[in-house]
């Protein structure tokens, strides 16, 4: 049956709903008869191309489509009509815009086989081929900078063999392509990185890590060393798995022939050796450029090229800091006197472009073989960074870290100066001791994030409720300080602190989980209570122990019919007393792992005050009152002798850790220390390389040349010692090479904010930096996330200690933990 003009029928006729649903159809659905006439048109052809479907049936194609369209399907349409099924994919005009589309052609055979027509249907995939064009442009792209990029680029499979290389990697290995394609990395790799390669390659296979960068060796075809800076990125598939890895190569063995060819210099010339630095300009006689090492050329602006033969004036620009002056170059001085000359502390180093930094730089003068002098050598560097840390460094030596308050040696300076004026002013002063009330239970319960979140809360607290020539401080882990420098007698000093009371117990602030926290105030008023500030601070703090003996959440005045000795203290005396005797004081252990691998390698040992398991009072409590009373020198001779017979244990069962015992200043000052030592040792037949003696900063600094002689014949022992909590006292950092420490402990102040805080970060990158050049091994303490533990790990920190590898635990649990990690 032919169809009719308006009328499409199917074959067969049944199916009346059949011409509704091809009218429906999104698709341009026609029927062509032989004379090449519109027989059936589906009404998707008005929407789409603007005719109407009944001015289209019955007229030729060449009448209704348009010239160019026929031209790009009409052979599509002849093949059909041939009795040829066609295809055609491509662009058609549609109106004024233009549709890409896909159609099909198929002839419609009577029952001899003879074609009476053809059925066409053009889709609409203008979208999709849209798509697929951006897709193969950006691939054409990425091709284009890959193939072309200026350093070496490869795409590497999860076990090794390189997929796609570019042209800078064959060059730089003098491989071709094809030979490169057929190599693993492990083929190229220098022998002497291949160990660090793998670790690196499998921390990417393992997703411990996304990406890497690494300097290593690879291997040249002539078998010349390539010294290259490598970095690599995973790409994964969508369940995760590696698919693939992204290798950025650059070649830099001339930087590595730099270095090598500056340390050969500075072992000939033992001036420049003295004086060498970052960036290096050299002169003549007549103060002309001769040189510039590439740091010199960012730092002033100037390349080498450019620089030679021009007047160190023009190159090299001083002016003061303070006066913005020009400053004299110090090494017009060097040259004219034959002398070392350093640079003032205050100079500024002018960039060709305009901006500046701030140098320290020394000068000498340069001879030729028979001695004269033939020229100069300026050496210098940026110190932005040292004079930021140094600043930053300063403000934490007098700030606590956590909450930013002026800690107890700023209150002192401050308490000071208040009570003088207030002598002057015929005035009053008042101090309050603050601690928080069951502190300890809420970090036990609720972690050391919630109580840290507590403290900076109770800190805003003070202050918000506080004049600003008051002064808050943080002396302790939950106590606080709060200087009132003019006060109403203590009628005065009672109303503030019932509002601070009232006003922290309505704050949401005092709420933490199922806790509500209290605190408790002792208050002394000068001069009432004490003639000085010692007084002001023993008396305030007495007053406050008074307030926890009787209940807590209150507060008290001092008066003198109070004990000089806080009752809870005598007690805790008292107590510490027996506790010696009866074996209650045991040590615990926490581990020390290796940055690198994690594998525990040390311990530090640990005091703990238990009663049938329970801890009766925490270290914070009892090891205070063991240094006031004198108990300290006994209890630390025990827990140095208990550390070396475990420490000696572990080492004839094979299990050789370094432990570490920290040991008080009273102990260590103590005239039989030495003697002490040695015993322990010889009793636990212990080699004294496996203990560490642990010091703080204040008892190393506090007795100079008395302590070095000590800690020498402690290092003569073969026992090595670590300053603990390094960066919170008051050590010069030029003083640590005075002293033979063997390890810097930095302390938990700067690892709990180091992946947040950038000041954190620098300062502690840079005690890194310094104790490896001094030779020393550093620990970090309070490692509590993976975060800390990789920035620590990046920045070269060989030992980490904390939460995250296990808190302290008793000796026995510390072994099934040693022998858990033991190769089988």
């Amino acid at each position: 049956m032919q169809p009719t003009d308006r009328t499409f029928v199917p074959a067969g006729g049944e199916a009346p709903w059949a011409e509704h649903v091809l009218h429906g159809a999104p698709a341009l659905i026609t029927y062509i008869d032989c004379q090449r006439r519109f027989r059936f048109v589906n009404a998707t052809h008005k929407a789409w191309i603007g005719i109407d479907p009944a001015h289209m049936v019955g007229r030729r194609v060449d009448e209704v489509i348009d010239e160019q369209s026929l031209q790009k399907a009409g052979t599509c349409l002849d093949q059909a009509l041939a009795g040829q099924p066609a295809v055609y994919e491509g662009e058609l005009f549609a109106g004024p815009g233009r549709n890409y589309v896909h159609g099909n052609f198929q002839p419609d055979l009577d029952d001899d086989g003879q074609v009476r027509g053809v059925f066409t249907v053009f889709i609409d995939i203008t979208a999709r081929h849209e798509l697929e064009t951006r897709l193969r442009e950006s691939e054409q792209r990425m091709n284009g900078a890959f193939q072309h990029a200026p350093i070496g680029m490869a795409l590497v499979t999860p076990g090794g063999f390189m997929l796609r290389v570019n042209d800078a990697l064959c060059q730089m290995l003098g491989y071709d392509e094809q030979e490169l394609l057929s190599m693993s990395l492990v083929d190229i790799t220098h022998p002497d990185d291949l160990a660090t390669s793998r670790e690196m390659s499998r921390s990417l296979r393992e997703g411990d890590r996304e990406t890497y960068q690494l300097e290593k060796r690879y291997v040249h075809r002539d078998g010349r060393a390539v010294h290259v800076l490598l970095s690599v990125s995973v790409v994964r598939r969508a369940e995760g798995e590696p698919f693939q890895a992204v290798a950025q190569i650059m070649d830099i063995s001339q930087r590595k022939a730099y270095e090598e060819a500056l340390f050969r210099e500075r072992e000939l010339a033992e001036v420049t050796l003295r004086s060498i630095g970052d960036a290096v300009i050299t002169t003549d006689l007549a103060h002309r450029v001769t040189s510039l090492n590439p740091i010199a050329e960012a730092m002033t602006g100037w390349s080498h090229a450019e620089a030679v033969g021009k007047p160190m004036s023009e190159v090299f620009r001083l002016i003061d800091s303070r006066t913005r002056e020009p400053l004299h170059n110090p090494l017009m001085d060097a040259i004219a006197r034959d002398a070392i000359v350093e640079l003032k502390g205050n100079a500024v180093l002018l960039h060709r472009n305009g901006f500046e930094t701030p140098i320290e730089d020394s000068a000498a003068s340069i001879h030729d073989h028979a001695g004269s002098v033939i020229g100069g050598v300026l050496v210098f560097h940026d110190v932005s960074e040292t004079r930021a840390l140094a600043l930053k460094m300063a403000h934490l030596a007098q700030h606590d870290t956590l909450t930013g308050l002026p800690n107890r040696s700023l209150l002192q300076s401050r308490l000071e100066q208040v009570l003088a004026a207030t002598v002057r002013r015929h005035d009053q002063a008042a101090l309050l001791h603050i601690d928080l009330d069951h502190f300890k239970q809420i970090n036990d319960t609720l972690g050391h994030a919630a109580g840290d979140e507590l403290l900076r809360a109770f800190a805003t607290h003070l202050r918000e409720h506080l004049r600003s020539e008051d002064t808050v401080s943080r002396v302790g882990g939950d106590e606080f300080v709060v200087l009132l420098s003019h006060v109403d007698g203590r009628s005065g000093a009672s109303q503030l602190c019932e509002k601070l009371m009232r006003t922290w117990q309505a704050s949401p602030a005092s709420r933490m989980g199922e806790f509500t926290t209290g605190f408790s105030v002792g208050i002394s008023v000068y001069p009432d209570d004490a003639s000085d500030a010692e007084m002001m601070l023993r008396n305030s703090d007495i007053a406050a122990y008074e307030v926890k003996v009787h209940g807590r959440n209150g507060y008290r005045f001092f008066t003198p019919s109070m004990s000089e000795r806080p009752a809870a203290r005598l007690r805790i005396e008292q107590e510490l007393r027996k506790a010696l005797r009866r074996g209650e004081l045991k040590l615990h252990y926490q581990p020390k792992v290796d940055a690198r691998t994690g594998a525990i390698i040390g311990a530090e040992a640990l005091l703990r005050w238990l009663v049938d398991g329970q801890e009766i009072y925490i270290p914070d409590e009892f090891i205070p009152v063991a240094e006031e009373s004198g108990l300290i020198v006994p209890i630390g001779e025990w827990v140095l002798r208990e550390a070396c017979r475990q420490t000696g244990e572990w080492y004839r069962s094979g299990r050789s850790i370094v432990v570490a015992v920290n040991v008080s200043a009273p102990q260590f000052q103590h005239p039989g220390f030495h003697a002490t030592l040695q015993a322990a040792l010889a009793e636990a037949e212990l080699p004294p390389a496996l203990i560490e003696l642990e010091l703080t900063e204040r008892m190393v600094m506090s007795a100079g040349d008395q302590s070095r002689a000590l800690m020498q014949r402690i290092k003569d022992l073969g026992v090595s010692m670590a300053l603990d909590d390094f960066g919170t006292g008051y050590c010069s950092l030029s003083y640590l090479k005075y002293f033979p420490i063997d390890a810097l402990k930095i302390d938990r102040t700067f690892v709990r904010d180091i992946a947040s805080d950038a000041d954190n970060a620098a300062i502690t990158d840079a005690i890194i930096a310094m104790a490896h050049g001094l030779d020393m091994v550093v620990v970090a303490e309070g490692v509590e996330t993976s975060a800390q533990a990789e920035h620590l790990r990046e920045a070269g920190c060989a030992l980490l200690q904390g939460f995250l590898f296990g808190s302290a635990m008793p000796p026995e649990e510390f072994e099934r933990q040693l022998v858990s990690e033991a190769p089988l």
